[in-house]
């Protein structure tokens, strides 16, 4: 297997699979003038990626030992996208109520959950350990409240049955090439700041001080982030468990949680980095984090879903301004929030298609710059400038590839445009299999979630 090979899934086929269940998508009426946007999802794509990640980590970890990958629900906060990754042996990590709760709702059982938000509440640290479910500190106060909760007379047995309990670190080894997805920096928001003169004594003191505290957890950051600055938060978080562990005498710290954070190539459908890329590199740099001694949790996100997604919007109208095409559709800030406001960090890859979803030819003329512009009521709201493709007209589509994480289900809701519908597909020979992953809001849901059955409160205070 090879990096951009996923389980026998390689780009030909991902890119075949998309052009067949664009078509599909016209042919069966998930696409039209009544509905101008729509999410799909490659099933198999997905199936290949989960288990990419898991041969890739069970290749070099001796046998044994507790691995759970837990998918970062923020990636793709869709029940039937967690379900489909739990009937594939993954867990879920979340860092909110509502994420938990759509964990739940999947059928992911407790124990393959991990709590990872930095701002938990005392009610939610309390539901997580009632439930048994994995939680991750983030700061000393934290750890003072879950002293509350777990012991609350000082004892050193615990009082409260719970899951096992981590501690965050940041190990400060530096930032990517996208500040706000670099979590180990100096000044992040993220753990304790394990490089602040003092900082690292006290760690080992509260960890040695609290025999429930099993778990050190790090997370570098995710896109824009090399594989060897990943590791090298790895090692440090892995070097901080064998300070503490001889500290105490024993294996107090029996699990580390590396997080996820590997990056996706935007520019073509190859899978690069690899999982595998990815896990040899921690087994040449941390070889003693795979020797059967700790447990491991991984993070991933983004690198699991993105290449299975595709948006694809229709052309309303087709204009040009001051001698520069541009073609309006119906995918822009609502969708691709990142692309539109930082392209330089996100840019997406943009197919044409005919009105019946097939590759739009290029005219003998040559490919034309053009602006793809989304339907949001600002001028920014372009998905990518000067962009040469075939010469769009209304009624043609457009697609945004590799936007299966984050695209989907972080929506933003300027102008409120409705969410559009996902659909998961199977593709056999010509046979294309649709399953609903989010129907298409209606405009009467924007209203009641707009307050709508409360127009006239205001008039009464």
């Amino acid at each position: 297997m090879t990096s951009n090979t996923l389980a026998g899934d390689g780009p030909e086929r991902r890119a075949a699979r998309r052009e067949t269940a664009v078509r599909a998508a016209v042919e069966q009426g998930l696409l039209g003038p009544g509905e101008p946007v729509v999410g799909l999802l490659d099933v198999t794509a997905i199936r290949a990626a989960a288990a990419a990640l898991r041969t890739a980590f069970d290749e070099v970890t001796a046998p044994g030992t507790a691995v759970l990958h837990a998918f970062a629900v923020k990636a793709a906060a869709l029940v039937p996208v967690l379900r489909l990754l739990a009937d594939e042996g993954l867990g879920c990590e979340v860092a909110s109520p509502g994420e938990l709760a759509l964990a739940r709702a999947a059928g992911v059982p407790a124990e393959r959950i991990v709590l990872d938000s930095p701002a938990k509440t005392t009610a939610e640290l309390r539901e997580a350990l009632a439930a048994r479910i994995a939680v991750n500190a983030d700061n000393p106060e934290e750890l003072d409240r879950l002293d509350a909760l777990i012991a609350p007379r000082g004892e050193t047995v615990p009082a409260t049955p719970h899951g096992p309990v981590g501690l965050r670190v940041n190990p400060q080894v530096g930032g990517g090439s996208i500040d706000a997805l670099s979590t180990a920096t100096a000044t992040s928001k993220f753990g304790i700041a394990l490089q602040d003169p003092g900082v690292r004594e006290r760690v080992v003191r509260a960890v040695a001080e609290r025999p429930w505290l099993t778990r050190l957890h790090a997370h570098t950051g995710s896109q824009g982030i090399p594989l060897e600055l990943m590791t090298a938060g790895v090692r440090t978080v892995y070097e901080l468990a064998e300070e503490i562990n001889e500290t105490v005498g024993h294996r107090q710290i029996d699990t580390l949680d590396i997080g996820g954070g590997l990056p996706v190539n935007f520019g073509s459908d190859e899978f690069t980095p690899g999982y595998r890329d990815y896990a040899q590199l921690l087994l040449t740099t941390v070889p003693g984090l795979f020797d059967g001694r700790y447990g491991l949790v991984t993070e991933f996100g983004r690198s699991l879903l993105a290449k299975s997604g595709t948006v694809l919007a229709r052309v309303e109208y087709a204009k040009s301004a001051g001698g520069r095409a541009i073609a309006v559709t119906h995918a822009g800030a609502q969708l691709a929030t990142r692309t539109v406001f930082a392209p330089e960090s996100w840019p997406l890859r943009i197919t044409a298609y005919d009105a019946a979803g097939r590759p739009k030819p290029t005219a003998p003329g040559g490919l034309v710059a053009q602006d793809i512009a989304g339907p949001c009521c600002f001028a920014g709201d372009l998905v990518a400038r000067d962009r040469p493709l075939p010469h769009l007209a209304a009624g043609d589509l457009v697609g945004l590839l590799d936007t299966g994480a984050y695209y989907f289900s972080n929506h933003f809701a300027y102008n409120s445009l409705p969410r559009p519908g996902v659909y998961g597909f199977t593709v056999d020979g010509d046979e294309v299999r649709f399953a609903t992953v989010r129907r298409p809001q209606t405009v009467e849901e924007i209203v009641t979630e707009s307050g709508g059955d409360h127009a006239g409160s205001l008039l009464e205070v």
